[in-house]
């Protein structure tokens, strides 16, 4: 049997008054009350007729709500505009129509914004004042660059940085900040773009309360809300109650409803002027929300808002793939330390020993700050434990109070108060058993997480007192306070635990089965990774397949440019022929943007075809081809002792040699240009960490250039990053460094950088030693 509909709010409110005692059932889609910054009329459905109109159209149009009830459009619009109007009239929805019109028939023929939906039974048509010398140009360009950005950004965070940046560029707001809830609906400020001079908001945190049901509900519906002026004073619909129902209207997706006034209260306390809020929807739930602030009145025009509207939604699509991506990249790290792990177990005579001896421990399974096992009464720790004698009677505990083959939680303390005085290494913990018998285990600990979590102002409501009584307001004061939170750690993820399982399946009676049931739990591993490696291939097919089909287009653009110039040149004024040429450099550039793309694409795609290969051959045919451009700069070539034969795809080194050289060659500025090449002494750092000089080779190629700053050592391998605008340097696309570091990464190795700018910079890339 169907559920009855659970009301949020109480519609018996409408007209009373509202505090913090009934702000939470405050009917916010019936205001009856609009913004005044522009007017409102309703139509009926059927007669067309206007049955209400907001009571501040006189002072935007000069006439009066009397002679405008029971009338019809043409009061206002001319014959031109009432057939735009017919026109749209049958597809009205829920969504918004945009119209420009001039009011001929009203003095000094003011030109407005129309927007128009359809809802409750009424047809809405709001009007918003346009200034004659208001310009909103669509910056196609600048769009394309944040949806660049925003597709390869390598982690959620990130992705909403460049969001939130965007949308302040487009808007001029003072702060503009993502704002993501928590799964017990308080939230928190993740990213921010604001002006110098203002206290930043990022990382406060704020209650569910701020947020009520019902406002909640209404951003699932309508996705931007807009407020100019919160001093403004709300314009009445009159009559307020719609003549057909006899109830107010449900203003929903109204543009210039009003909204309320406890909502006001909140943002003059923070001091906001006006504000604008996108929402971030996620599988049908409100993921969080783009909140614009701005200390002073502000009015975005409509097609800004609209353009804002649009990146919200593309984020709103784009972020299951970022969160995915982002644990799909843990999942795969704990994975490999499996892999590794699990090979090192079935290699070793006593598999302790594959456990904690070798180059992977049970340490770089998780993060965590310590690890033991107990087998057999023997007692191993890694890294920071409790002390010996703790870890004893903990396993005592659990054969006790939790026999359970996987353990796991964020405060032992809680569970057991004798887990206070481990609270500094193990409040959290988790644990699998080796045996079928319980009482050998292998622990995974993390320390106490003091959590303080910076509130923007307690959730309290505040009691004041105007003429004599008291009043409830929303929270006066937003310093930020802490919460603490002791005895717990950072709470285990489910797929850790998974993690744990496996593992405890690869290890669990040992003594008698560990060969095959090793053998069948890196079958499953096996599949898991295809699983993984096929999900990467279909996002890389989807890479060449998208930048394959947006050639086709861009060479029309491209062919069509030219032709204008060619047959219409002499037609145009010179300001319209610099605009074809840029159109046509334009379509240049992205054409090698997509080219690039597509490189990269193949990179992930190919399989290499691993041989013996002298690099001294290799890199003798890389400068051979090079020779013109050597020539040309004045720039000398030396390889630093004979180097090694390798086991590598010979192409695709080749392409890395190439592409370093090739950047040598391009980002120097001296007379004579030096690239050195060699094999790394041992003892080289990389991303990874220390090297080991048994397992991997170490090249590099260094030159006197023109150097790289330290803090954009990783930058320069983002796809499409350049440090340097296009018309320097001989150009290019930005992609070189990003295909080198995927080729280096096939190969299982690592490709950065060292430099010192103005001294030249050093490229080290690693590959493996064969086994």
């Amino acid at each position: 049997m169907a559920q009855p509909a659970v009301s949020l709010t109480d519609e018996n409110l409408f007209g009373q008054p509202i505090t913090l005692t009934n702000c939470d059932r405050e009917p916010i889609h019936i205001p009856g009350l609009v913004q005044p910054y522009g007017f409102v009329l309703c139509l009926d459905e059927a007669s067309k007729q206007i049955v209400q109109v907001s009571d501040n159209v006189e002072a935007h149009v000069g006439i009066s709500v009397d002679q405008l009830l029971g009338k019809g459009l043409e009061r206002l619009l001319n014959p031109a505009q009432m057939a735009e109007v017919s026109q749209l009239w049958p597809t009205l929805t829920e969504a918004a129509k945009l119209l420009g019109v001039r009011l001929d028939y009203v003095a000094g023929k003011p030109l407005f914004k129309l927007i128009l939906h359809r809802y409750d039974g009424l047809v809405w048509l709001e009007f918003e004042p346009v200034a004659d010398k208001e310009a909103t140009p669509l910056d196609l360009a600048a769009l394309n660059a944040t949806l660049s950005q925003m597709l390869t950004a390598s982690t959620v965070l990130e992705f909403c940085q460049h969001a939130v940046e965007e949308v302040r560029a487009l808007t001029g707001f003072a702060r503009v900040g993502m704002y993501r809830f928590a799964p017990d609906e308080s939230g928190e400020m993740i990213a921010e773009s604001k002006r110098d001079d203002l206290d930043p908001l990022l990382g406060l945190h704020y209650p569910a309360s701020d947020i009520p049901q019902q406002a909640r509900a209404m951003y699932l519906k309508n996705w931007l809300r807009f407020i100019p002026d919160v001093d403004y004073s709300p314009a009445p619909l009159v009559p307020v109650r719609n003549p057909s129902t006899g109830r107010p209207p449900d203003m929903t997706y109204a543009v210039l409803r009003s909204v309320s006034p406890i909502h006001i209260q909140y943002l003059k306390n923070m001091g906001v002027a006006a504000t604008m809020t996108i929402s971030v929807i996620q599988d049908g739930r409100l993921w969080g929300m783009i909140m614009c602030h701005h200390d002073s009145p502000r009015l975005v025009s409509y097609e800004l808002r609209e353009m804002c509207l649009f990146i919200g939604k593309t984020f709103s699509a784009l972020l299951g793939t970022k969160e995915q991506l982002e644990q799909h990249a843990y999942q795969l790290r704990i994975q490999q330390a499996q892999v590794r792990l699990f090979e090192q177990v079935s290699h070793q005579a006593n598999f302790l020993e594959g456990l904690y001896k070798q180059h992977t421990t049970l340490l770089d399974v998780f993060d965590c700050g310590g690890a033991a096992i107990l087998f057999e009464g023997e007692l191993i720790t890694l890294g920071n434990t409790p002390t010996d004698s703790e870890i004893r009677e903990l396993a005592a505990w659990l054969k006790v109070r939790a026999p359970q083959d996987v353990f796991h939680t964020d405060s032992y303390a809680r569970l057991n108060p004798a887990g206070r005085p481990l609270r500094a290494t193990a409040s959290g913990i988790l644990a699998i058993t080796l045996a079928q018998e319980p009482g050998d285990y292998i622990f995974w600990f993390r320390p106490e997480r003091l959590q303080t979590v910076n509130w923007a102002g307690k959730n309290e409501k505040v009691e004041k007192m105007e003429d004599g009584q008291v009043f409830l307001s929303p929270r006066q004061s937003f310093a930020a306070w802490s919460q603490e939170v002791e005895n717990t750690a950072l709470a285990w993820q489910p797929l850790e635990l998974e993690a744990a399982k496996e593992l405890r399946l690869h290890i669990a009676d040992v003594r008698l089965k560990i060969f095959n049931e090793l053998q069948t739990r890196a079958a499953s591993l096996s599949r898991l990774n295809t699983e993984l490696s096929r999900s990467n291939d279909e996002l890389d097919s989807f890479a060449y397949v998208a930048s394959h089909d947006l050639k086709e287009p861009l060479r029309g653009i491209h062919n069509y440019s030219v032709f204008l110039l060619e047959d219409y040149a002499e037609l145009l004024d010179e300001e319209g022929v610099s605009k074809l040429q840029t159109l046509v450099r334009l379509s240049q550039r992205m054409e090698s943007l997509i080219d690039s793309l597509l490189m990269m694409s193949r990179v992930g795609r190919l399989d290499l075809e691993l041989q013996p290969i002298n690099l001294n051959q290799v890199v003798a045919e890389v400068c051979e081809l090079l020779q013109p451009r050597l020539e040309q700069t004045n720039t000398t070539v030396e390889v630093r002792h004979p180097l090694p034969t390798i086991m590598a795809d010979p192409t695709r080194l080749s392409e890395v040699f190439n592409n370093l050289i090739s950047n040598a060659l391009k980002y120097n500025d001296k007379p004579e240009k030096l690239v050195v090449i060699g094999e790394a002494p041992a003892g080289k750092v990389g991303p990874r960490g220390a090297i080991n000089p048994a397992d991997y080779y170490v090249f590099y190629v260094q030159d006197n250039g023109i150097g790289i700053d330290a803090r954009h050592y990783e930058s320069i391998f983002r796809i499409f990053k350049r440090l340097h605008a296009q018309d320097k340097f001989g150009g290019g696309t930005g992609a070189g460094l990003a295909i080198a570091r995927k080729m280096i990464e096939k190969h299982d190795g690592e490709l950065w950088v060292e430099s010192v700018v103005g001294q030249g910079a050093t490229f080290y890339f690693s590959i493996p030693k064969p086994t």
